[in-house]
């Protein structure tokens, strides 16, 4: 296979002729050409009096060393393969957690003839659309089932991005078999590729269908509460349900909660595993208009049928010492209320796949460490945020109103009446109130210098009318639960600390491809490995 990149072709270009670009552009013999595949797509917005596309073909022909020497910027590639051995052992490995990481990790120990189990605190999706739903109109908190816990994790009602910066094989297996369980086709070749949380919920349901189908079983509002050793390893799981609490022996247990299990991290601490602090970021989510934005990024091109909403990713370096950058942009989206405990408020961004709700929206985040938690307890980090959100629940009144107040009204530490152009997405309500009633005040001197030297980067980025809505602090982790080089963690043999949760991870792809590492790991202790 030859892949030949950087090719220009203008927004218009009919993605349909490829055979017929390949003979006519790049002189292929058509009697040569076995077959050819869009491998990379990306917009070219550098110019705003020039926007077009960049893409890369995968082609298959005769005397492919030949064309490799006629071609510019040709290489050739290999197609990936994934396997993995059968199990020799009959114990049954456990998997707590059912987003990305525990999700593929459930899917190659399914695949090796494992037969997983996995617990999930939360419901099964079409349930957990339910009570979400029921939250935004009511207000009502369901503290086991939210936009943190339940079937795909966090990421089922976000973006659905799949951007990642680790380079790893696994990733394109992870790619292959979203779509083989329902993501659109074009998550393969886009360059920033997203599912969209409409599209993503069926292809979760649909994996989870695939991994009980190879004999793995998942368990959903299965809490897990605990796990039994003997002379440091993990003999046996433990959980609750409506029924009471139960066990399964088990000798390898992949812990894959995410980054709001905040309970397990107290369990481990009260256990004595090993934990450490990790840096994590807290902020806001800016929305503006989405015409305003795609007409700021792609100049008179906004608008064409060929280009989706604009996203955009910037970081600026402040005066203060400070950074203040986007984070998680979700175009033609909605602030959605991401709380998991009461009394506590926490919101994130959202988007379907087609991206063409009125705003565009992204975190502006600005990173917070040890020195800023105020101790080196393991938790410090844990226990900053909770106390940030209990401000950010009082300052949006309760009833996890969201406090909200527009640019303008920050750079003036004044609140007005009303909004302009941009009305704040986030329900069930909203509250005006300035982020100093419940950020730290580096972070909101950072936003005020930040979002105007942003302003010079994006033509109306520093919008007055533009709107902000806290609290955004769930980026990452808090905790690093430490791990050895074989992925076991240093407290507790057969306990594997997995994805975003432990503080290996930075998104539904690491997440995932940190659960396969994990499940590898599993598989070879079990046929006879360490």
């Amino acid at each position: 296979m030859v892949r030949v990149g950087n090719i220009r072709v203008p927004l218009d270009f009919d993605f349909s002729q490829l055979e017929r670009y390949c003979t006519d552009e790049l002189g292929i013999p058509e009697s040569s050409l076995r077959s050819v595949k869009l491998s990379k797509k990306s917009v070219d917005a550098r110019k705003k009096n020039d926007v077009h596309f960049n893409i890369s073909l995968d082609i298959a022909a005769k005397n492919e060393p030949k064309l490799l020497k006629r071609l510019k910027n040709a290489v050739s590639v290999e197609k990936y393969t994934y396997d993995v051995p059968r199990v020799k052992a009959d114990s049954r490995p456990v998997i707590v957690g059912f987003g990305p990481a525990g999700m593929f990790a459930a899917l190659v120990l399914a695949k090796a003839g494992a037969r997983p189990i996995v617990l999930e605190r939360g419901y099964d999706v079409d349930s957990r659309v339910k009570v979400v739903a029921a939250f935004r109109s009511t207000g009502k908190l369901d503290t086991e089932c939210n936009i943190q816990f339940g079937e795909g994790g966090a990421g089922t009602f976000s973006d659905g991005k799949l951007t990642t910066g680790i380079k790893d094989k696994r990733i394109r297996y992870v790619l292959e078999k979203l779509v083989e369980f329902g993501a659109p086709d074009e998550i393969l070749y886009m360059a920033k590729p997203h599912i969209g949380t409409d599209r993503l919920r069926e292809t979760v349901k649909q994996l989870r269908i695939r991994v009980t189908e190879l004999g793995g079983e998942v368990r959903f509002g299965a809490r897990f509460c605990g796990y039994e050793t003997k002379n440091g390893h993990i003999t046996a799981a433990v959980y609750t349900d409506t029924e009471g609490e139960h066990r399964i022996d088990t000798d390898s247990l992949i812990l894959a909660t995410g980054h709001s299990a905040r309970d397990v991290f107290e369990l481990l601490y009260d256990r004595g595993v090993d934990l450490s602090q990790k840096n994590f970021a807290v902020g806001v989510r800016i929305e503006h208009l989405r015409t305003d934005i795609d007409k700021a990024m792609y100049g008179d091109y906004a608008g064409h049928a060929a280009l989706k909403a604009a996203d955009y990713k910037l970081v600026v370096h402040l005066g203060n010492g400070r950074a203040l950058y986007t984070f998680c942009m979700c175009p033609g989206g909605e602030v959605v209320a991401a709380s998991s405990e009461e009394g506590r408020l926490a919101v994130n961004g959202m988007s379907c796949f087609a991206r063409d709700a009125v705003n565009s929206n992204s975190a502006l985040l600005v990173n917070v460490g040890s020195e800023d938690y105020g101790s080196d307890h393991p938790l410090a980090g844990m226990h900053f945020q909770r106390k940030l959100e209990e401000r950010a629940y009082t300052a949006g009144g309760g009833s996890y109103s969201a406090p909200v107040c527009t640019v303008g009204e920050l750079m003036d530490k004044k609140l007005g009446e009303g909004f302009g152009r941009v009305a704040p997405s986030y329900i069930p309500a909203v509250k005006k109130a300035l982020p100093d009633e419940y950020l730290p005040e580096f972070v909101c001197e950072s936003l005020r210098l930040g979002i105007t030297e942003m302003g010079r980067k994006i033509k109306g980025f520093d919008d007055r009318e533009a709107v902000l809505t806290g609290i955004e602090s769930r980026s990452s982790s808090p905790v690093r639960i430490n791990r050895g080089d074989d992925l076991q963690s240093l407290s507790v043999r057969g306990l594997y600390p997995c994805g975003e949760g432990a503080g290996y991870a930075g998104g539904i792809v690491s997440a995932a491809v940190d659960g396969m590492k994990c499940a590898e790991a599993v598989i070879g202790k079990m046929n006879g490995g360490i």
